[in-house]
C-alpha cells in the first residue's frame, strides 16, 4: 500500500493539480468545467487531474443529477504539513547544535564521547 503522504506529494507536484486545490479551497466545490476555465488545459485534462487528487484522498466528488462536483478534503494535507513539520524539527535541532558549537562565548574544549 502507498503511503498517504507519498500520495500527496506526488499529487501536489504537478502545478494544475496544485491549482485544482487552491481553486476548491477557496470556493468550496466547483465541477471540472468550471476548473477548466482556470487553466491552459482542456476539461478532460481537469478531469485526470482530479482523478489523481481522489486517488490521494485530496478531494471528494458528490454527483447530482448529470452534474459532478468536487470539494477539498483536507486531512491529508494535515498528515503531509504533519510529516514536514517533524522534518523540519530534526532540522531545527540539528542547526541548534551547531550554532552552539560554532557561535562565540565558552570556548572549553568539549569532551568527545
Amino acid at each position: 500500500m502507498r503511503d498517504p503522504v507519498d500520495a500527496v506529494f506526488s499529487a501536489l507536484a504537478d502545478p494544475s493539480r496544485r491549482f485544482v486545490v487552491e481553486t476548491l479551497a477557496t470556493r468550496g466545490s466547483a465541477t471540472p468545467t468550471e476548473l477548466a476555465a482556470g487553466l491552459p488545459v482542456t476539461r478532460q485534462a481537469v478531469a485526470k487531474h482530479l482523478a489523481a487528487l481522489r486517488s490521494a484522498g485530496l478531494v471528494e466528488a458528490s454527483r447530482t443529477g448529470r452534474e459532478t462536483r468536487y470539494a477539498l478534503t483536507p486531512a491529508p494535507l494535515a498528515s503531509a504539513v504533519d510529516w514536514i513539520e517533524e522534518v523540519g524539527a530534526a532540522w531545527d535541532e540539528r542547526l541548534d547544535a551547531l550554532r552552539r558549537l560554532v557561535e562565540p562565548g565558552d570556548k572549553t574544549p568539549r569532551s568527545r564521547k
